[in-house]
This record gives C-alpha cells, structure tokens and sequence, in this order.
C-alpha cells in the first residue's frame, strides 16, 4: 500500500484573527494575506516559468521566496469587546483566546476586492528576524511533490519512486504494485543505472530509462537511453552509447505497440520494437545546423518551450516531425573564462561556446514539415501560407487531430498574420487554411498572434484557446477538425489561462484554469461540451491561486494551492466529495512562518492616467504609516508582454520581504500595460513599442507613492532583471525626476540584439518599425547624471547577451557618467548562478542600497 494519507474532500479553513484593521473598498472584500510575487523570467517568457540554471535551487524564485508557494485564509473576524462592567474580565478573556487562536491557527487577514479596490492588510507578525540567510536556506520554501500519472496503467494511475522500487499507485483500486526494482536495472556493465527519467511502454512490457544527463539550454539536454524488459529483466542501449559525450536528445514511444522514436546527431529514428536492429533511419541531413525532429535554439526558446519537434498520430501509423536548418543564420560566440568549479582557477586560454543565434531582421531557421507514413517521409505543402510574408514564416504548433488528420499552425515574422492549416494525409500533402489569424483574422487588432501549444484533439474536432471579438481568451470547440467557425464554450470579461487541462469524455466535461474572479487569481472550472454555464472546482468565495494536473482520462487530478495560505497539494477523484489524498500540507512552514516577522502586504489598483493597473505593497513590520516617519520605497518591475508579477501566490522569505523586515523598505510591484490575464486591449497597445507605455505607468505610479504620507519623496527606487532590467533602465532614461535610485541585472538595452522571434512578435521587423527600434533601445544616458545606478550582468547569458550591457556602459563612458556600481558574474548565464553567483548578486545589491539609502525609515527632523 501507498503512504498516502486519505482524507476528507472539503477541509476546514482556519480561523483568522484580525486585531486591527480599516477598509474601503468600491466593491465585495476578500480577507486574505499574500506576499510579493512577479516572475524572474526572460524576456521570452510569457508565464511565471522562474529561470535558476543551479539545479540544487532550480525552482527557488529568490524574489518572491517561493519554491512552490502558500497560507491560509478565512472571512472570519474578532472584534475586541468594549468596555462594561467586566471590561477586565473580558479583556483578559478576549487575550486569551486571542492568544489560542493565534498559536493554533496561524492567523493572518488582508482584504482585497475582486476588481477596483483600495485595502489595507495587517499581519500580526512574529519576534523571529528575518535575514539574508533565510532568503537563500530554503526556511521559507513550500514543498512540492509532482505526480508522474501513468496513463498506460489506467486512468488515476501514478508512479512513485520508493525503497527501491518503481510503484505504481492505482486510486481507483486503492493499491499499489511493483512495477520494476531497481536493482534489475543494470547497465552494459553490470551496475545499477543511474538514471535521469523513465517512460513506460503503451502495452506495460518496456521501460525506457534515460541516463547521463548533459544540460544543454533551458529545455534540451543529452543523454543515453535504455531499454528494460519487465518479464526479463534485461536491459539495454538504444542507438550509439557514448559515456562522456551522449549525442541523444530526445526518445519517446509511440502511443500504441512498442516503437519508439529517437533522435542522434540531429536526425530522426524510429524503433520498429525495442530490440529490433538496426533502427529505421528517416533522415541524413543531420549536422550542426540542421536539426530534425528537435528544434534549434530560437524555437526551443521562443515557440515550444521544449525539447522535441516531432509528433505521433494517435494510431502510431504516422509520424510528423519538423527540420530546422539554421546554416544561415549568424554565429554568436561568447567565452567561458573558467570552466571548473573552482573560482581562483587559472585557465590560460578560455574556451569558446558559440551558437546560432538569430537577430531581429536577420535570417531566421528555415522550418520544414514532414509526415513519415511507415515507408518514406513527405514533405506537406502549406501552399500559399507565406505569400506576402518578408522573411518567411514561423511554425507555431503541430498537432494531430485524428488518424491522418493533422493541423499545423504558422504566423509571419512580425506575428500579425498568420492561419492554421488543415491536412487529410489519406487524401493528400497539400494542405488548407482553416483559420485566419492576426489583424484580419480571429485576433481582429493591432496586437500579436500568442505562441502556444493550445489545441486539445477529440473524436469528433478539438478545442483551442482562441480570443473572442471582444479580446478575452477562451475556450472554443471547432467540429469538425476542418471548422472554419467555433461555438464558444466561455465567454465574458475574464480569461482562461494554460490551455485545456483536461477532457471527461463519458462526461463531456472540460477542464481548465481562468483568471476569475479576478485577475490575479487562478481557479479550477468545469464546462460543458454542450455548452452551458461554467462550473467552479475551487472555492472562488475566497481568494486563491490553484493549478490542476489530470490524469489522461480526467478522471483524477492533482490539485496544488499556491496561496495566499501555505500551499498544499492532493489529489482529487473528479466529480467526487467523497475524498481526497493529500500529497503534501507544508505544515512545518506554516507553524515556522509564524515565528518570524513578517511584512504588511496591501494589494490594489492603482489610477495612472485613466488606466486601472494591479499593484502590491509590502510594507515593514510596525511600520508608522502617519506620516511622522518617513520610508523608502524601491519598485521591483519585470513588465514584458503577457507576463504577470502581481498574483496572490505564497512568496514569504523572498529578498522582497527581506528589504521589508530587515531594510526597512517599503517594496512595491505594479503591472503596467502590455502584461497578462487582463485582455488583449490592455497587453497589445504595447506592440511596435516596447518600453514606451510600460515606462509612462512605472512613473506614474512612482508618482502615486511619492504623494503618499509616509513615503520619502527623495527615496524611491526600481530595479528588475532581464525584462525588467530593461525596464529599470528606461525609467532612468525618461529622467522624470521621481527615481533616486535603480538597478538593472541582466538587461536588453537595445531590441536589435535580442532574438528575432520574440522581438520580431512585439517589435515587428526592424525594416517596417525603424522609428519603434529607436525609441526602445537606451538612448539618451543623461537621466543617470541624477541617480544611483547598479548594473550586473553574466558574461556567458547565452539569452541577453552581454553585449547589451556592454553596449551601457561604452554610452556611459561616451556621456561621462561616473559612479555606477557594476558587476560581471564571469562564466553565469541569464540566472547568475555560477560558483555561487546567485546570492552574491543579491547580497551586492544589498550592499548598494544600505550604501545609498542606509536602513530604515526617517522620523521628522532628521
């Protein structure tokens, strides 16, 4: 049996204590506590994917402070009694059960309201100090456990990896099986195989471990594959086996039999069975710059934020896959100083890592597809799809849609026009456009096409993400696969987030997660595929952040909180109330968060020139909010397009609210206009002018804080990284006289060196926005004669190159800038994690500000 624990579907919220509090609000209040948040993203991220290439702290967001996240919230109050008789009596009374509701709920109350809302949160904080240390020691981090659901199994199957064994856990049965021991699983040299990930073959005859894991980017990496064999328990290589160097990318089973698809060297083989020998061969022009069925650089990147690009149709009679050939675009090259761990290394000749990196206006990777039918690969004609279109096309999604029915959709470079094309391979390669897409298509405005892998196939059509006329995404049902036109599924003034998580057939029920009932919320809903009214899966009475993961047959699924409470995760049997078994509570953070202080969090909308934008304030514990004290007050911003840093997500511990409690700062995050989850009239007005909007609402705000009584005016600050490193320095660049201080890590300082597709999607081609380039980049340096300015960068960051810095800081010499604080992270990448650079970063960044604002706020007459 598993060690999961069952337990009741509805839980008990704990009580809360409110021992003071004051609220207005222009619409319904919700109770809740929640701490900073904003993802440490690049540029080209669109979610809240945190980047950390150090893999001892890979999902830790030193910001927000959250390795997975969480609290509690409830809409009770306590009010303390007044006077009487027996005032004494009564005060004694209240103190005590104040002081037992305390100890044994963890109380904590914020208010918010669901839209335009104004709300002061108090937290009754902790004697504990919180410090430098505790951001980086993992005291504040949530626990997260992930299930691997094993759909070949049955439908609310999952595996554990437990003394020794491979388990599978079956929730409908309520057992668990040895599926393999790992002491069966041997290498060519008799010892036990270490081993990276497993997949299990559709008929549960096969495993296919890989092994010798090498990183390459963000997604892909390299390794070697083996396969076991359950009944026999022999184990094997697939393809060549190379130790020290493995040259496999990527392998994967076919969705029924026992074929399995590989790629070495860049080309595509298939498996017939697992030991069949040798493998069929479906492509030779494999090289350095040509890549079939894995994709280049720019697009694992920037479109499918993965490391494969080829697809079985769901009889595994077929096969599509992509080639890129990127021999055209042009070679970046950066350094690596010292290639060791040892940071007093002397390396007397650095190496040199280069790559094929693609610049807006150059050539991009040319992009074909192709479709292996068991015999011979064919190329598919998507007939007239780039006409008009300078610079080729970018292929967005491939996705199968029945047995020889597959849709391929494809946007021109500035991402404004762009169709998804319908193929019948038992008719023919020639495809059709099915659907338009861009400005004269189903986005209908000036905005961009969003990449995004968003199509859920079914037996009869499938569904799709699509924005309605009114720019809000939702969900729409196109049947059959060759619609032209959807019937909408939802529909208002809120969005779906995340694609769909998940189909009930038998049900007809669909699954998906929305930002409702505000924006800064993710809850869980329900619709039919009939149509109808949405049903909701999570408690939206309060405030919350959910995510689903369900089983292949949506019968099961894991539901994580992420917060404002200590996160915790379970998994759900769908439709049921019966019960539920929770994978992890957190309880040890919740009962130590309550020993350490802990910031005041207010969340609101804020009026910046007629435009209503989230924000959150974090300010220190006991801070005199009268006006006699007088705070600083630093902005933290990242701000690129369709990204969200404002949410209610678990963030204790994070450097934010170490500069509340340690610092004394007041610490504030504002999503401007061209971020996420709020419509497309709000994110597109941003497209041919990055930097330009998002910089007039930075000020604004600024302005707003400025006006507030215990803020001092001479003391206000911003900083972000990558995106927002931008976004520091074009605040600095406006010169609107409000800033004092700003930092920028990591960032872009001119559009035309960072990668063509995703700035090609915002910016459009340089040649047809010559004027929207110009005023992007940093331009004018005399703004930084007035502040402090902090610059750090890595010099390996294979994603904003260095260049951009460098770039800075030669304007900086030409202007005569002087006294900028500024720091190379030799041989890190985007995230500054190299021998030890991820706290160094932040502690430098400590050290700037005590240096330039000392701690604290400063009482009248100082």
């Amino acid at each position: 049996m598993s060690s999961y624990e069952r337990v009741a579907q509805e839980e008990e919220e704990d009580d809360a204590v409110t021992l003071a509090g004051s609220v207005k609000s222009t619409h319904s209040v919700k109770p809740a506590i929640y701490y900073d948040s904003g993802p440490f993203d690049v540029p080209s991220s669109e979610d809240d994917e945190d980047e950390d290439e150090d893999e001892e702290n890979e999902n830790v967001d030193i910001e927000k402070g959250r390795k997975v996240r969480l609290l509690r919230h409830s809409r009770c109050g306590f009010r303390s009694p007044k006077g009487g008789q027996d005032g004494k009596r009564t005060s004694l009374r209240f103190l005590v059960v104040t002081l037992g509701v305390l100890v044994g709920l963890a109380a904590v109350i914020g208010v918010i309201a669901a839209h335009t809302y104004v709300g002061t949160v108090y937290r009754l904080p902790g004697v504990r100090k919180l410090t430098m240390e505790h951001v980086f020691n993992g005291t504040f981090w949530a626990a997260e456990r992930r299930l691997a659901w094993v759909g070949e199994a049955g439908d609310g199957v999952f595996s554990i990896v437990e003394q020794d064994e491979i388990r599978l856990v079956d929730l409908g049965r309520n057992e668990t099986r040895v599926l393999v021991r790992l002491e069966d699983v041997l290498d060519e040299d008799g010892r036990r195989l270490d081993f990276w990930d497993w997949k299990l073959s559709p008929d549960m005859q096969y495993l296919l471990f890989k092994a010798d894991h090498r990183k390459q980017w963000r997604w892909s990496s390299f390794g070697n594959y083996y396969v076991h064999s359950i009944a026999d328990k022999a184990t094997w290589p697939i393809g060549a086996l190379n130790k020290t160097d493995p040259e496999m990318a990527y392998a994967t089973w076919a969705p029924t039999g026992q074929s399995i698809a590989y790629v070495e060297s860049n080309d595509l083989y298939v498996l017939p069975t697992p030991n069949a020998a040798p493998a069929l061969r479906l492509t030779t022009t494999g090289s350095a710059t040509v890549f079939n069925g894995v994709p280049d650089w720019v697009y694992e990147e920037e479109v499918f934020s993965g490391d494969h690009a080829l697809w079985w149709a769901p009889t595994a009679r077929k096969l599509a896959y992509l080639s890129f050939d990127e021999t055209a675009v042009p070679v970046y090259a950066f350094p690596v100083y010292n290639p060791t761990g040892d940071g007093a290394a002397a390396v007397p000749y650095p190496a040199e890592v280069t790559m094929r990196y693609p610049k807006p206006g150059y050539a991009n990777p040319t992009v074909r597809v192709w479709v292996w039918d068991g015999e011979a690969s064919v190329e598919l004609d998507l007939g007239g799809a780039e006409e008009g279109w300078e610079g080729g096309r970018v292929v967005q999604e491939v996705r199968w849609v029945g047995a020889e029915e597959l849709l391929v959709r494809v946007v021109n470079r500035n991402a404004d026009e762009g169709g998804v094309w319908y193929f019948d391979l038992g008719r023919g390669t020639t495809g059709r456009e099915v659907r338009r897409l861009g400005r004269e298509g189903e986005e209908g405005d000036e905005g961009w096409i969003e990449p995004g892998q968003t199509v859920y196939p079914l037996e009869d059509g499938y569904l799709d993400i699509v924005p309605t006329k009114d720019g809000w995404n939702h969900v729409a049902l196109f049947s059959p696969a060759n619609a032209t036109d959807p019937v909408w599924l939802t529909s208002g003034e809120w969005e779906v987030t995340s694609g769909i998580k998940g189909v009930d057939v038998d049900q007809r029920l669909v699954y998906f997660e929305a930002a409702a009932p505000s924006s800064i919320e993710r809850h869980l809903y329900a619709v039919s595929l009939e149509g109808g009214s949405v049903q909701a899966l999570t408690d939206t009475t309060a405030l919350g952040y959910y995510s689903a993961d369900f089983s292949p047959g949506a019968g099961w699924y894991e539901l994580s909180y992420h917060g404002p409470d200590v996160p915790w995760q379970k998994v759900v049997q769908a439709g049921s109330s019966d019960y539920s078994y929770v994978l992890e509570g957190n309880e040890r953070l919740g009962n130590v968060s309550l020993e350490y202080e802990s910031a005041t969090v207010v969340h609101s909308t804020v009026d910046v020139g007629g435009v209503l934008l989230n924000a959150r304030e974090l300010r220190p514990p006991h801070m005199d909010d009268s006006g006699r004290t007088k705070y600083a007050v630093l902005f933290r911003v990242y701000g690129g397009p369709n990204s969200q840093t404002v949410d209610v997500r678990w963030e204790r511990g994070g450097w934010d609210e170490f500069l509340a409690c340690a610092m004394g700062y007041v610490v504030v995050v504002v999503d401007g206009r061209g971020t996420g989850a709020r419509g497309r009239a709000l994110r597109g007005v941003v497209k041919g002018r990055l930097g330009e909007l998002e910089t007039v609402d930075q000020v604004g705000a600024a302005r707003v804080w400025a006006a507030k009584d215990y803020v001092d005016p001479s003391r206000i600050g911003i900083w972000g990284w990558s995106y927002g490193g931008f976004m520091s320095a074009k605040v600095v660049e406006a010169n609107a006289g409000i800033h004092s201080l700003a930092m920028s890590v990591a960032p872009v300082t001119s559009w035309r060196l960072y990668d063509s597709i995703y700035t090609e999607r915002y910016m459009n081609l340089p040649a047809l926005n010559p004027a929207g380039y110009a005023a992007s980049a940093i331009a004018n340096v005399t703004g930084w004669g007035g502040v402090d300015y902090l610059l750090a960068h890595g010099s390996a960051d294979d994603n904003v190159h260095f260049s951009n810095s460098a770039r800075l800081l030669d304007m900086f010499t030409d202007g005569g800038v002087r006294g900028v604080w500024f720091r190379m992270f030799t041989d890190s990448d985007h995230s500054i994690s190299r021998r030890g650079a991820k706290r160094e970063v932040y502690e430098y960044m400590t050290g700037f500000l005590a240096d330039k604002w000392g701690k604290g706020g400063r009482r009248r007459g100082w």
